[in-house]
């Protein structure tokens, strides 16, 4: 049998070729055949793109005629306005210039009879000038007339015509926006079937790249290259620090380039600046290399053609388009306490959230004894929400100059039931609508973000400030929304179109916190200049202020009119935001009081410190009821005596 042994063994070699051989070419095939389902259905788009633009394009037409007849009603308005206006005097000056052109035909007559009674005179000569002289005034006279009459002849004829548009107009404009609306379905038509093709284009192009990915004859950015761009690279080419005025937050600007030409050219890897810098190790610079496993997958990318995944927009942020990660576990026992940046009260009472490091943590708040814990979040959470049934939470947090996020958890096992958006610097604050339908979010990055709660779907972005937007908040009728901001403003927008209707400036110093009072109309802000400053939404005018010993951090305010605050004077207070007095003052803590909460129906206040101490009060007392640190397994120092 041993004679057998090397035909058994060439025999499983060819096995194993033919094998190999046999699923190469299954893969050459499968490729083959997703790259022509792939062109096809990119030719069906490029097919359906000239139905779509003709209906676009009809519809500004329409659009824009019917925007051209209100500007002509418009104009005809301001007219008719401004002739009448004009008439009067025009008319005055026509009586004014034929009781004159009277007066003058009067003295021409008497001139011209003068220089006939003169000829053959000695005077003849003087009077016949006199005579022309008097012929000339009237002539004069006669032209102003008829230049007159003329103006407001014109005048009224302007009137007229232009009431006569303002008579048919309406009936234009009606006719104009009935086309426009009986356009509408065809348009909606041509865009959802333009869009099916779009979808199925990027779905079949989708599925080719994942499969060149998974064989390795392509290499994904967004999955493979952007996160090592985002970890390694961002931190010294982003839009506000770009060295070598390279910016590398979104793929369009890395191709884009810096101040020493393209960095990347497609398929030569050689020849692009930014590979020969990382191989060289001269990017990132003062800092640890990239791992040559790093260095190749970019080096890959390069050489496929350093292509955008489908789909992607080539504006997208880096962090917007990388898998997102699962964030890392808090320590399972805190060394040290972190500064309680945010308390929030369950509905019902039954559940105190505070902030902690890469988590959330519910605690019971009849005697501080901890209930839940909550992970996967950024490393600083900075802004807590229950929904009004108490069933999720919404939380703000970031990692700071990285990314912010905001995520909604399952309060009752703590998962995560939505990652709502990812951006490239920390979220500070969330707040639900009053009917818990919509929710606003306020980031460093300056933005106000608007979502519907049950789509997930972002509805307004709004950036209008110039720095850090720290808090925010909606009005009772939801109809408004309120910012604070690190550019030393407060701002109020239209919660549905995103305009801004007010800016107040009172505070002169960063501005942390806000709310509205219950009527809608008045807004109170809190700030770094040691004061809670009440003013009006209609004329960003200030009401009162409230003075405390230290800066004021995030505000809450209730449907009664009153405000709780607290202060890095380390106390905690109560206001009646009406007559600004103080109600009620709670501590001192033994640090800078960061965040407050006050429980209408338990009437407690809950208050967190940087010294990572919670604080659980009376509010109708002002005692305290319980006190604990808000750090899991922390075990204090005993000093030695």
């Amino acid at each position: 049998m041993k004679c057998l042994t090397p035909f058994v063994l060439a025999g499983w070699i060819l096995c194993v070729v033919a094998t190999s051989t046999f699923a190469q070419d299954n893969l050459d095939q499968k490729i083959a055949d997703q790259q022509k389902v792939a062109e096809e259905a990119k030719g069906r788009q490029v097919a359906g793109e000239p139905a779509v633009v003709a209906a676009r394009t009809k519809a500004k037409e329409l659009a824009t005629a019917i925007t051209a007849l209100k500007i002509e009603q418009n104009k005809a308005e301001a007219a008719v306005k401004d002739g009448e206006g004009k008439l009067p005097k025009l008319q005055e000056t026509v009586k004014k210039a034929t009781e004159e052109k009277t007066k003058l035909e009067t003295e021409s007559a008497a001139a011209a009879k003068a220089a006939e009674e003169a000829k053959g005179k000695d005077n003849e000569k003087a009077e016949a000038d006199k005579a022309q002289a008097a012929a000339d005034k009237l002539a004069a006279g006669v032209k102003a007339l008829d230049e007159a009459t003329k103006s407001v002849q014109m005048t009224e004829e302007t009137i007229a015509n232009a009431k006569k548009l303002i008579a048919e107009q309406p009936a234009k404009i009606m006719a104009a926006d009935l086309a426009n609306t009986a356009f509408q379905p065809e348009l909606q038509n041509a865009e959802s079937a333009y869009a099916a093709l779009s979808k199925e284009a990027v779905a079949k192009q989708v599925e080719l790249e994942t499969t060149l990915v998974d064989c390795g004859r392509l290499v994904s950015f967004a999955k493979q290259v952007a996160p090592i761009f985002s970890q390694r690279c961002l931190a010294c080419h982003n839009a506000r620090t770009a060295k070598g005025r390279l910016n590398m937050e979104t793929f369009a600007n890395l191709m884009k380039g810096g101040e020493n030409g393209v960095s990347v050219i497609a398929a030569k890897p050689g020849d692009s600046l930014l590979q020969i810098m990382i191989e060289d190790h001269s990017m990132p610079k003062d800092a640890d290399p990239l791992t040559p496993e790093q260095i190749a997958i970019v080096k890959k990318w390069i050489d496929t053609g350093a292509r955008l995944d489908a789909g992607i927009p080539a504006a997208a942020t880096l962090i917007t388009i990388i898998p997102k990660p699962t964030q890392p576990a808090p320590p399972e026992s805190y060394r040290v306490p972190v500064p309680v940046m945010a308390v929030a009260f369950s509905p019902d009472g039954n559940l105190l959230a505070t902030s902690g490091y890469r988590e959330v943590l519910l605690w019971n708040p009849a005697d501080g004894q901890l209930v839940r814990r909550i992970t996967n979040l950024a490393e600083r959470p900075h802004d807590i929400e229950f929904t009004a049934d108490g069933k999720t939470l919404a939380v703000a947090a970031g990692t700071p100059g990285q990314m912010g996020e905001v995520k909604f958890f399952n309060v009752e096992n703590g998962a995560l039931t939505a990652d709502l958006f990812t951006t490239d610097d920390e979220v500070f604050a969330v707040a639900f609508s009053p009917d818990g339908t919509r929710l606003a979010a306020a980031a460093a990055d300056r933005s106000i973000r608007l979502f519907d709660v049950a789509s997930r779907q972002q509805q307004k972005m709004i950036e209008d400030h110039a720095d850090w937007v720290m808090d925010i908040a909606w009005s009772p009728d939801g109809k408004k929304v309120a910012t604070a901001s690190r550019d030393k403003t407060s701002k109020v927008f239209d919660s549905t179109t995103g305009e801004s209707q007010s800016t107040f400036n009172g505070h002169g110093q960063p501005v942390f916190g806000v709310g509205f009072l219950p009527d809608g109309n008045s807004v109170a802000t809190s700030g770094r200049d040691n004061r809670i400053r009440v003013w009006a939404v209609a004329d960003a005018k200030q009401a009162r202020e409230i003075g405390f010993g230290g800066e004021v951090f995030r505000i809450q305010t209730t449907p009664d009119g009153m405000s709780f605050a607290g202060s890095a004077d380390k106390f905690a207070r109560q206001h009646n935001l009406t007559n600004g007095q103080q109600v009620k003052q709670f501590g001192p803590h033994n640090d800078w009081v960061y965040s407050v909460a006050y429980h209408t129906g338990s009437k407690r206040v809950a208050s967190g410190s940087h010294d990572g101490e919670v604080r659980i009060w009376n509010a109708e007392d002002g005692k305290e009821l319980v006190k604990f640190i808000a750090a899991p397994g922390f075990k204090p120092q005993v000093a030695a005596k």
